[in-house]
Parts: structure tokens; sequence; C-alpha cells
């Protein structure tokens, strides 16, 4: 299995405490954050990643290389920034496989069966992985019926529900059939705008979920990812 993993943002809500290193380099246990990701990926059978990398690149690649954990890397570099989605694109010029693709943030840890959400994928567009938490408000919330998802709430809706955590499962020609621009938002300008043109499925786990985009949530993740 292949995943493209978002390297490539500023984490400009983060510069109040690591105001010279990239969000995927925040250290946590003397490793960077991705660092510990890419160990899950490896140990759920992730083989190979594609990083798209932007702001301070550099620092990005030479601590990853061409092989961490197990994992070969190819890297992405964006001369200017091209949102999540654009990002997404550019990155699927390194991927020649029909095989679907795991996309997942740079910033984010969830614990999920990536085997499982795999197999259940089949012929769905985008399988989206949604976790249970107790509020909301932050994030926005997901709606579905049975396995698929039928609309979004926007941020501020409080109380319990799902969220998307930030882990999707591609079909790696979809956008071919989209006329979309270079710099575009996966969430905004894609899934929320073809919602009804395209089966979005959910995978739901009920287990860990850290965004470390803040620095409250960044210091809960030096504490839980040991």
């Amino acid at each position: 299995m292949h995943a493209i993993v978002l390297a490539g943002g500023f984490g400009t809500r983060l510069r109040s405490v690591l105001p010279d290193l990239p969000k995927p380099m925040a250290p946590i246990h003397n490793k960077p954050f991705l660092a510990h990701l890419l160990i899950y990926l490896k140990s759920q059978g992730i083989t190979e990643v594609i990083l798209p990398v932007h702001y301070q690149a550099e620092k990005i690649m030479a601590y990853f290389q061409a092989q961490y954990a197990g994992i070969s890397i190819r890297y992405v570099e964006e001369e200017k920034p091209l949102g999540t989605g654009g990002a997404i694109v550019n990155a699927l010029s390194l991927y020649h496989d029909d095989l679907p693709i795991f996309v997942l943030n740079g910033d984010t840890f969830v614990k999920l069966d990536y085997q499982a959400m795999f197999a259940q994928h089949q012929h769905a567009d985008i399988s989206m992985a949604l976790c249970h938490v107790p509020d909301c408000s932050r994030y926005g919330k997901v709606i579905t019926d049975k396995n698929r998802i039928i609309a979004f709430r926007e941020k501020g809706e409080q109380g319990a529900g799902l969220i998307n955590a930030g882990v999707y499962l591609f079909r790696p020609d979809l956008f071919k059939s989209y006329s979309l621009p270079p710099q575009f938002s996966l969430e905004q300008d894609f899934i929320f705008s073809y919602l009804p043109q395209i089966h979005l499925q959910a995978f739901v786990t009920n287990d860990y979920f850290i965004d470390i985009g803040i620095p409250e949530d960044y210091a809960r993740a030096r504490l839980d990812l040991k």
C-alpha cells in the first residue's frame, strides 16, 4: 500500500512554539512528529510514501532522505503553495498504479486499521476515516447514512459526533474527471462542491486521534505519543 502525506503547510498557528521548524518536524520524544507517523504507517503495511513539501522543505528532506523506518520516500517540491487538493494532484503525477492510494495530513495522527479501510473501500471514489469525538465544534461534524457520507456541518456546532480524521483513500484517477485549478482545497473546493457526484464512503474509528495544529494539542501529543 502507498500513501501521500501532506507536509507542505506553514504551521502558522504553531509559530509561537515552533518558530524555526515546519509543522511535521515538531519534536516529540527526540523524533519529529512525522517520524512517529511514518513508523506507524510502516506497521500498518504502507511501503512507499510521497511527500509534497514546500515550507522549509530542505529540513524535511535532509532528515528523512529517500527511506525512513523501512518506507521508501519520494518528494514533490512545490514552488508555491497549491492547497491540499493541488498538492494531491501534483503528488499523483509520481504514482503509476491503479490501486487506491492513501492521503493523510502530516500533522495528524489517528490510530486505525489501514488494511481494513483498504479492504472496505471497494468501488468508492474516496473513503474518509471518521473519528467519534465528544465535541465537534473545532472540526465540523460529518453526517453519515450507513457507511455513506451525505453532509458536512460547519465548525462551531457543539456536541458529540463524527469528524474528519484526516485520512483518505483515493481512486487515483478521480481528479481526471473534473476541471480543477492548479491551487485548490480538497475539502472546500472539491469534496464539498462535488459531494452529490462522488461516492464518499465512511470508515469509522473510535481510537486515538490528535491534530497538532494548535499549541495546546501539540503539548498533548508530546505526552501521548510515547
